[in-house]
């Protein structure tokens, strides 16, 4: 056992010292008394996340937090530069605290400013840009200018950019949204069903912001072709003040039938009117590692004879070339027999390689033109007077992917960005088997014994999930330099990004209970060591396997099959995580302890993915997410532990996305989906038998209630339903949503056996549960689905005293001896487990309590839980990767389980806020 030399006084200085008052309303809560009081803000406080600024951007926008009570509701702010300068701000409020002042605001200031160090954000008056934002509207269209470049955007029609000019001169037009599909899979003989190609028409557009830094205009729309309507798409175009460019944030949901609907290509498509000689007209494709591809239409270099010095240097610049005149004759009087191309593709099938082609025209053969290994995705058709750039975010992690310019010998060129390229295999989003058998909840049980999977005929459906991908279009006056070109791929790959400091962040009060990095003693550096460890394994281990491509970048696989050296992908339960046990809020925690760069990307790539493929966001399921497995959507248990917004919140209040706001707002209501979906319809068929816990561990089937009422697990359900309407609440102070969060508090704390029975009906109208009787239900998984995290913040906001001693006592005897835990609740001690993972609900009850043998209980219970389950995985997981005896090759390792992992980081994580102080 750890021992811990700490008398009741130490103690009680060391909870002072750590804050840990009980959170009364007239007296500081607990998380807050944790953090030092610090300025609102001084010159360290917003930072480029990769460190050093970039060398350009084209407009930035962030969010940051306030401590409560020192920002009133209706204050301005602006930025100065870390010399003195004024910087141009647009800002608006995202959050407020129960008082009333303001919690979170977003930032947003111009293309290519704040690129030095220190950028400051105060109350005060906001300078204004140069050029500001303007928008108008008329009938038919959207109007934006950002200075020299004027936007036309569509609000009816398959356009969504009408058209983009700069400097007066058009430098595209008619972006719209494209899709093919066929109407059968691939055969094995490369037949396929029969294609039908759909573009996109528009049923609506909202302006959401005007500038004067920044506007935002909303489309919507569906795809339509060959009498049918489908994919709707929602996207967000984002205009920053001095950028020739625009964002596209689009997102779309599969509505279609997986067995009849295959999904052969998505792309964004444009046009670009060319002008200047064909030999004054470039291409561009950037490569990795800073590598970019360029060439003319009509090139001048390699030829038996010289254009001239001037003519081959202007060209491979992508500059003016002299006169025409001027041009040596044995080449000029010969011009027209030199081919001009005017077609190119970069295909990117797969993440580890890529190849250019090109040819003259439809109608003759492709030539191979090079190959390397993982594109950017940026592109570039025009001419010496301009053109269009165009790039996708996470490009060949997204693969199959493909970049298209067509007809760039014509008075017209074509441009397209396939985000799902037509070449690579249709999409087959069918279940992966035809159900063994499996047709009644006793075989389903039994399936679910032998392989994890929670399967049930008709559930495993990917009709309702969704998917989001980002572009950026430049509309540019000329040929942008090699250079400049390679930065603008540096842009779309690896997005510049402002983002508030760990130590802003920590001393702002938000996000519940977490600490800086801290290395100072001995088990502080060792348990800073491990959570390093584990995060650079899974960062790792992203590339060794290859987890990319369209519906999968962004997860991790559950679990390892230690005899095949293979993460178990094939097997049931055990393939993808999908938020499993709060893998995202493990990184996000972990973000926010160090801002490690790599481990914002990884936690933002699952955010987009977890937020939208592993939800339904349509039918049946719509506000549940799907339990781990082979296929994403495949498993049949349809929970919103997966949907949470707890696991959404952190990475829209730190970047103000629209996208992950709209995700959250659309749980709001989500309770109402448990009248179709009954979670707990499998428990009685699975009472006598016995397997590890499963997909309805712990929940009661709830068939017979009165209408109006479903029955609620407090930890797994309850706990996501509040995150929204807690979201909500401070994101509009609409008390509406407090009041259903309190009702449940109130009604929790009622019962007799309070969090202990587990679950209970609850009244959709209200929010408030019926008791359920005095029967004890513990489950593990009641407590590892982010209400922990939940209760950490709002505990702090909602002073209800009973409430907060039911949930206090809960945390205290959840991992205590069976024996007290019987004493406590007069019944057997049954469904307690994950010891690691709960050790930190015993440190808040010991900090809050202020009780030093809790305390050391609760540092036991995280060091040497026991080597059985969950958190026999987690220790042999950490040892395996961070221990003293980590295996190479990583082939050889064993017994590994993401979901025990991200608990024991998230208990770390916790207790070291809570009870780090009595560590040693």
């Amino acid at each position: 056992m750890t021992e811990f030399p700490v008398s009741r006084r130490d103690f009680m200085r060391q909870a002072a010292l750590a804050g840990a008052a009980v959170p009364m309303a007239a007296e500081p809560a607990l998380a807050e008394a944790t953090r030092a009081a610090a300025p609102p803000s001084s010159d360290s406080d917003i930072a480029w996340l990769d460190g050093a600024p970039p060398a350009s951007h084209e407009g930035q926008s962030w969010g940051a937090p306030w401590p409560r009570g020192t920002v009133p509701a209706r204050a301005a702010f602006r930025a100065t530069a870390s010399d003195g300068k004024p910087v141009p701000l647009q800002s608006w409020t995202t959050a407020w605290w129960p008082d009333g002042s303001v919690k979170w605001t977003a930032h947003a200031i111009p293309a290519r400013e704040a690129l030095a160090p220190g950028l400051s954000i105060q109350p005060g008056k906001p300078a204004a840009p140069a050029q500001p934002v303007t928008v108008t509207e008329t009938a038919d269209s959207i109007q934006v200018s950002t200075g020299d470049v004027r936007w036309q955007i569509g609000k009816r029609g398959a356009a969504i950019l009408q058209s983009a000019t700069n400097s007066g001169r058009e430098a595209l037009r008619d972006v719209r949204l494209v899709a093919t599909a066929q109407d059968g899979p691939d055969g094995d003989d490369g037949s396929a069903g029969a294609l039908t190609r759909y573009t996109a028409e528009i049923t609506g557009a909202t302006i959401e912001q005007r500038g004067p830094v920044r506007a935002v205009v909303r489309v919507e729309g569906k795809h339509r072709g060959n009498g049918r309507e489908w994919l709707p798409f929602s996207l967000r175009l984002y205009f920053h003040a001095g950028s020739a460019a625009v964002r596209i944030v689009h997102s779309f949901v599969f509505d279609g039938d997986p067995d009849k609907d295959f999904i052969r290509g998505l792309g964004l498509t444009g046009s670009v009117p060319m002008q200047d000689r064909l030999h004054d007209r470039h291409i561009r494709f950037a490569g990795e590692d800073g590598g970019l591809w360029g060439e003319a239409v009509r090139p001048l270099t390699g030829l038996s004879r010289d254009p001239g010095k001037a003519f081959r240097e202007a060209q491979l610049a992508g500059q003016p070339t002299p006169a025409f005149a001027d041009m040596a004759p044995g080449v000029r009087n010969l011009i027209e027999r030199i081919a001009a191309w005017g077609d190119f593709t970069l295909s990117q099938p797969n993440s580890d390689g890529f190849s250019i082609a090109k040819r003259t025209k439809p109608g003759h053969g492709w030539i191979d033109v090079d190959t390397a290994r993982r594109a950017p995705g940026l592109g570039y058709v025009g001419s010496v007077s301009g053109g269009a750039a165009f790039g996708m975010k996470d490009f060949w992690q997204r693969c199959p992917v493909r970049l298209d310019i067509r007809d760039a010998a014509t008075d017209l060129a074509g441009f397209t960005i396939w985000y799902h390229s037509p070449d690579a295999p249709a999409m087959d989003l069918r279940f992966y088997h035809d159900g063994l058998g499996m047709n009644d909840h006793v075989a389903e049980n039994e399936g679910l014994d032998i392989t994890y999977e929670d399967y049930e005929k008709g559930w495993g459906t990917a009709h309702g999930i969704a998917r989001t991908t980002e572009f950026t279009l430049w509309a540019l006056p000329a040929t942008p330099s090699r250079a400049r070109l390679v930065e603008m791929a540096q842009e779309v790959s690896r997005q510049p990004r402002l983002i508030c400091t760990p130590a802003r962040l920590h001393a702002a009060g938000v996000f519940g209970l977490w600490s800086l990095v801290d290395r100072s003693t001995p088990k502080r550096k060792i348990l800073e060591g491990q959570q390093d460890a584990v995060l650079d394994f899974y960062r790792d281990e992203i590339d060794r396997r290859r987890w990319y491509g369209f519906w999968n970048y962004g997860d991790v696989m559950h679990s390892y099959d230690f005899g095949r050296h293979v993460w178990r992908y094939d097997i049931g339960g055990y393939g993808w995580d999908n938020s499993e046990l709060s893998t995202d809020l493990w990184l996000w925690y972990a973000y926010l302890r160090s801002g490690r760069a790599d481990v914002f990307r990884m936690a933002e790539a699952m955010t987009r993915h977890t937020g939208e493929v592993d939800v339904y966001h349509i039918g049946p399921y719509r506000g549940f997410g799907t339990r781990h497995g082979v296929q994403h959507w495949g498993d049949s248990s349809k929970q919103p532990r997966v949907s949470n917004a707890a696991y959404r919140r952190i990475y829209y209040y730190m970047t103000a996305d629209e996208r992950c706001g709209d995700l959250m707002r659309a749980l709001n209501d989500s309770e109402y989906t448990l009248q179709r979906v009954e979670i707990g319809r499998k428990v009685d068929a699975r009472a006598s038998r016995k397997g590890p816990p499963g997909a309805n561990s712990g929940v009661r089937a709830d068939s017979k209630l009165p209408e109006g009422q479903v029955f609620v697990q407090f930890g797994s359900t309850w706990g996501a339903l509040i995150s929204a309407w807690y979201t909500e609440w401070e994101r509009t102070r609409d008390a509406k949503w407090r009041n259903r969060i309190v009702a449940g508090m109130r009604s929790i704390a009622a019962m007799p056996q309070g969090w202990f029975v587990g679950g209970a009906p609850m009244d959709l109208k209200t929010g408030a549960f019926i008791s359920p009787g005095t029967q004890v239900s513990m489950s593990v998984l009641n407590g590892v689905f982010g209400v922990f995290e939940m209760h950490a913040e709002l505990l702090e906001l909602i002073d209800e005293p009973k409430y907060r001693e039911c949930w206090l006592d809960y945390c205290a005897f959840f991992n205590a001896p069976k024996d007290q835990l019987q004493a406590k609740t007069g019944q057997p001690a049954r469904g307690q487990g994950l010891r690691t993972a709960h050790s930190r609900f015993t440190a808040y009850a010991a900090a809050h309590r202020k009780d030093p043998a809790l305390a050391k209980r609760a540092w036991s219970e995280f060091w040497e839980a026991d080597d059985e389950g969950y958190d026999g995985f987690a220790r042999e997981t950490v040892r395996r990767i961070a221990g003293p005896d980590v295996l190479k090759p990583i082939d050889e390792m064993t017994g590994v389980r993401t979901n025990g992992t991200a608990q024991w980081s998230l208990a770390a994580i916790h207790n070291l806020a809570l009870i780090g102080d009595v560590l040693g």
